[in-house]
C-alpha cells in the first residue's frame, strides 16, 4: 500500500489522491482522485498499464460536460469523444484519460445553461458566452500537468482537435503529438462544431 504522504508529497503539499480499481465496459482501469486541500476541488484521471518506459503515451484531457457525459446530449461530441477516448486507450491497454471539472469550458453549469438559452435564440456557442461576460474558452489545464507529473508522464500522444490544448500542454514542458478524435457528429451539433472549427481553431482532420 502507498504511504498517503509520500503520494501527498509527489502531487501537492496541499492534496490528496484516491486509488481504486474500475471495471468498466472497455476494460479494467485504475481510478484515481486527486483534490485540492484548500479549494476542495476535485479531478480524475483513468490509468490503464504502465508509464515506465519512454514510450509516447495516448492521453485525453477532458473537461467535464454533465450534458453530453452523462444525459448523452446531442448538442455537443463531449460524451461520444469520452466513451471513444477509453475504448481507444483499452484497445492499446495502456494510456491515461484525465478527467478536469470545469464545466461549460471553465463557466459552470448554471452559465452553461445559460449560454444554451441564449443559443436557442440564435447566438452562437462563442457569442453566448460573450453575452454572458465570459471569455469564449476559460479552460486550465493546471491540473492536467499535476496529473502527467504524478504519473511520470513526460510525452503524450494527445487525442484531441482543440490545438489550445496542445500549446497549454507543451508549454508545461510535455512532448505532444496530436491523435484526432472526430466522433459525435449529429444534426443538432453541426453549427457546434462548424463554430469550434471557424472561430476557435479547432483542428477539421
Amino acid at each position: 500500500m502507498n504511504n498517503p504522504k509520500s503520494v501527498i508529497k509527489n502531487i501537492d503539499i496541499d492534496s490528496r489522491v484516491a486509488t481504486c480499481h474500475l471495471p468498466t465496459e472497455y476494460g479494467d482501469f485504475k481510478m484515481h482522485v486527486f483534490q485540492d486541500a484548500i479549494s476542495g476541488k476535485e479531478s480524475v484521471a483513468l490509468t490503464m498499464g504502465n508509464f515506465t518506459d519512454e514510450e509516447a503515451v495516448l492521453c485525453r484531457v477532458h473537461s467535464e460536460c454533465l450534458t453530453g457525459d452523462i444525459f448523452h446530449s446531442l448538442r455537443c461530441d463531449c460524451g461520444p469523444q469520452l466513451n471513444e477516448s477509453m475504448k481507444l486507450i483499452a484497445l492499446k491497454k495502456r494510456g491515461v484519460l484525465i478527467y478536469l471539472r470545469q464545466e461549460g469550458r471553465g463557466i459552470g453549469l448554471l452559465n452553461k445553461v445559460n449560454a444554451y438559452a441564449l443559443q436557442e435564440k440564435g447566438a452562437d456557442t462563442v457569442e453566448a458566452n460573450e453575452i454572458l461576460g465570459f471569455d469564449s474558452d476559460l479552460r486550465d489545464y493546471a491540473e492536467a500537468k499535476l496529473w502527467l507529473n504524478y504519473l511520470g508522464i513526460t510525452s503524450i500522444k494527445l487525442l484531441t482537435n482543440n490545438p489550445a490544448k496542445i500549446d497549454a500542454l507543451k508549454s508545461f514542458g510535455f512532448q505532444v503529438e496530436r491523435t484526432a478524435l472526430h466522433v459525435g457528429n449529429t444534426a443538432q451539433n453541426t453549427g457546434y462544431l462548424s463554430i469550434k472549427r471557424a472561430k476557435m481553431g479547432h483542428f477539421h482532420n
